[in-house]
């Protein structure tokens, strides 16, 4: 399994934290969220990463090479134009081996997540995509059936056999999805993608309880504090 860690985005909800560094350096009890999520995903044996920048770029690329890292960090170039998380995947596509599936993770979420189940869980189901998902508070929920297929969002499907969930984040995707995506000439989410690729392909969820959170606020950077000594 390689990873791709998604730390480009603008981190306006998190600001002043961000005033004077991208999301992926906002420290949580002296450890920045890059480097967390690195050494959790380097811990299950991962042994290449790409990283993708664009906010503060330099100081985030200047960040990783001046570092030892466990496993390859390689950075994915979004400083000409942010991409959101479809457009990333696709420029980041020529960066993987091609040859085993990839975790994708956001920088800002931090979790004790097992990710070597969620790895064997995948291959198991032969799954696309798979999607980290739980039964939390969000507006923007995506509904799976009876088997954990994806079927489409919450309010735009009917249907009684539908179980609203809502995505963490975090997901594994074989390589094959990378020909799916629409060209990274602009920018464009992810999700949107899944729904769309749903009519066609297996996107599954995996539910689990685990420790997880948001770290996208400044309320949230103190929450992370006390959990996560």
């Amino acid at each position: 399994m390689e990873a791709f860690v998604l730390a480009a985005g603008l981190g306006s909800r998190l600001r002043p934290l961000t005033n004077d560094r991208p999301k992926a350096l906002v420290e949580i009890n002296g450890k920045t969220l890059l480097e967390i999520n690195l050494l959790k995903i380097a811990a299950y044996g991962v042994k290449h990463c790409v990283v993708n920048v664009h906010y503060m770029a330099d100081m985030l690329v200047r960040y990783i090479e001046e570092r030892e890292w466990p496993m390859k960090v390689t950075i994915s170039d979004e400083r000409e134009l942010l991409l959101d998380t479809g457009g990333a995947l696709k420029h980041a596509a020529s960066l993987f081996s091609g040859n085993e599936p990839v975790l994708i993770h956001n920088v800002d979420v931090l979790s004790d997540l097992d990710l070597t189940d969620l790895y064997d869980f995948h291959c198991h189901k032969g799954n696309l995509v798979t999607l980290f998902a739980s039964d939390r508070d969000s507006k923007r929920k995506l509904l799976f059936d009876t088997m954990g297929r994806l079927r489409g969002r919450s309010g735009n499907v009917e249907g009684r056999d539908l179980t609203p969930l809502a995505f963490n984040g975090i997901s594994i995707v074989n390589p094959d999805l990378f020909d799916l995506l629409p060209e990274d000439d602009h920018p464009y989410p992810i999700i949107d993608c899944y729904v769309e690729l749903s009519k066609t392909h297996t996107i599954g969820c995996y539910t689990t309880s685990c420790q997880w959170l948001d770290v996208g606020t400044p309320e949230a950077v103190e929450k992370a504090k006390k959990i996560w000594k």
